[in-house]
């Protein structure tokens, strides 16, 4: 059987069983390039160039049985392979964590945040680390930044651990646990954070695959911003007076703005659209937290 053509069958197989994406791929065809060329140990980027290639029954027969897994077990991709890519860098990946996805990596990765940045931009904190994927994508964008990776799972920072002494970057990156900012360590000029978020309606509703990532890592509530509430309320004594605060809030623009219907952060575009990523500078944050005037000039007695 030519390889294309186990491409094709096992991408309707993944299709009639109603398998949901969005960990790596976002449609069966994609997913089953992925199983396949990685189960064959073939270049994951050039399909084109072993499409033809004929397979013998053993090799069939290994890509079907992981196949049948992702269908039987509903887990993301990635936690077959124990390895999933941010970027074009690839990260080793458990169920202790969230499959990498944050979209904040796009605007990291293609200089947006820069202009945001000055040339004394040094401390960098990757709050809700996870697998540390921002941590180590920061850490190579910004060859001259020191980043902290933060999370409150234990098992999270030890994935993370994985990831950093894979890329070779334990004397630039270290990590920190901690309840959010409990964690932080004094003031960054950058913190990038990719919080808990998804309110709980859309909680009772997600597929298998994404249930079958850490809920710590993904619920943030009736609306999905308790976490980002306690965020705000405290981040800016934990920024630099230039510092900046990139958070994403996915598909929850709404109750962001509904919590927080006085702030105007700047929106980001990524390729998921404008409001999943925003940016909020010190001086933005500063003043969600400051109560209004007249609360800091009580009058004098009798006035």
């Amino acid at each position: 059987m030519k390889l294309i053509t186990l491409l094709e069958h096992n991408a309707q197989r993944m299709e009639d069983a109603g398998l949901s994406f969005g960990h790596g791929t976002t449609n069966a065809f994609d997913e089953a390039v992925w199983l396949t060329l990685w189960k064959l140990g073939l270049p994951l980027d050039d399909l084109d160039g072993v499409a033809e290639r004929e397979l013998s029954g053993d090799e069939t027969a290994a890509v079907n049985a992981l196949v049948d897994e992702r269908i039987a077990t509903r887990k993301p991709a990635a936690y077959l392979t124990r390895e999933a890519w941010l970027q074009g860098v690839p990260f080793y990946v458990d169920e202790r964590v969230i499959v990498p996805r944050s979209l904040i990596a796009e605007p990291l990765a293609d200089g947006t945040l820069d202009a945001w940045l000055s040339a004394d931009t040094r401390r960098v904190l990757d709050l809700c680390t996870g697998n540390g994927s921002l941590a180590v994508l920061s850490a190579l964008a910004w060859p001259e930044v020191e980043v902290d990776a933060a999370d409150l799972s234990p098992e999270a920072l030890e994935v993370a651990r994985i990831n950093v002494q894979r890329h070779e970057l334990a004397e630039r990156i270290r990590l920190r646990l901690g309840d959010g900012l409990q964690a932080a360590d004094g003031a960054y000029d950058l913190i990038l954070c990719n919080p808990p978020y998804v309110n709980s309606e859309s909680m009772a509703a997600l597929p298998p695959e994404y249930r079958a990532e850490p809920a710590l890592a993904l619920a943030g509530g009736t609306d999905g911003m308790d976490f980002v509430r306690r965020l705000l309320r405290d981040v800016p004594a934990h920024l630099t007076p230039h510092g900046v605060l990139v958070l994403e809030i996915g598909n929850e623009r709404q109750y962001f703005e509904d919590a927080f219907p006085h702030l105007g952060p700047a929106w980001l575009p990524t390729s998921a659209g404008d409001d999943q990523v925003l940016l909020l500078t010190r001086e933005m944050l500063t003043e969600l937290v400051q109560p209004p005037k007249e609360a800091q000039e009580p009058k004098e007695a009798g006035q």
